[in-house]
């Protein structure tokens, strides 16, 4: 398990306790890569299994074997967002104030960690959160289909505040997310926009920082074209009615800030 004394070089706020969060299912060709580029910084990770086959299985049995990575273990697939928030959960019983959240299949540029956790350093109590600049590896359909959501998410929380409401590269504060974090959330790929509109709802500040982002290094991709996208415009739906049962509050802090 990652010791609680052990601090990140990267520097941050000694009252912040920092661990890099990573969901994975199926991804043993990539994870170990990830892994060593985040342990450079010498900050802790802390690795989801989120019910993967037994060949992933072994490989996160190993790499928890390295110093300051921990692994916890779903024995149940179900969907990044469960595993995030399995993640999330683990990381604050662990101590952890904050916790970065990056994918398994290399897409990240953590070359820029650095510089998501000084912004969180100097914001402890916001959402920072990635918008993506992609390369040409990105698949067309998915690029376009991301614009659609950003136009809900901009209706559902009366602002332009959330850039890129679907970038898995993120700064969560730990007890405002999960503080945020409700019966019926999102559990697949709609967890990554439904919790950013509801910390929004809650008034916590996002802030958004540009990061490079290609697909993937191991071309394995969980987003099902079909039934991830019913999610979320399910998801778009149940938010829009949020936000006008908040409509009041929203429109006041709006006249107000």
């Amino acid at each position: 398990m990652i010791s609680r004394e052990q601090l990140p070089s990267v520097p941050v706020s000694a009252a912040m306790k920092v661990t890099v969060v990573i969901p994975v299912y199926n991804h043993e060709h990539a994870i170990g890569a990830v892994v060593e580029k985040v342990r450079t910084f010498n900050i802790p990770v802390l690795l989801v299994d989120d019910g993967s086959k037994p060949s992933c299985a072994a490989v996160l049995d190993e790499l928890a074997k390295q110093e300051g990575v921990s692994l916890f273990r779903r024995t149940v697939n179900g969907g990044k967002g469960a595993a995030v928030m399995s993640g999330l959960e683990e990381a604050r019983r662990l101590g952890f104030t904050h916790a970065v959240q990056i994918d398994a299949d290399g897409q990240h540029a953590l070359s820029d960690l650095p510089r998501f956790l000084e912004t969180a350093k100097a914001h402890p109590l916001a959402l920072v959160s990635g918008v993506p600049q992609y390369d040409a590896s990105v698949p067309k359909g998915r690029l376009y289909a991301r614009y659609l959501t950003h136009i809900w998410v901009w209706i559902n929380t009366l602002s332009f505040a959330i850039r890129d409401s679907m970038c898995g590269f993120r700064v969560y504060p730990l007890d405002a997310t999960l503080a945020a974090i409700v019966p019926g959330i999102g559990k697949r790929m709609d967890f990554d926009p439904e919790i950013a509109v509801r910390l929004v709802w809650r008034g916590v500040e996002v802030i958004n920082l540009p990061t490079a982002v290609t697909y993937p290094t191991d071309g394995v991709s969980h987003f099902d074209a079909l039934w991830d996208n019913v999610r979320i415009s399910g998801m778009h739906a149940r938010l829009f009615f949020g936000m006008l049962i908040r409509l009041p509050m929203l429109l006041w802090r709006k006249v107000t800030t």
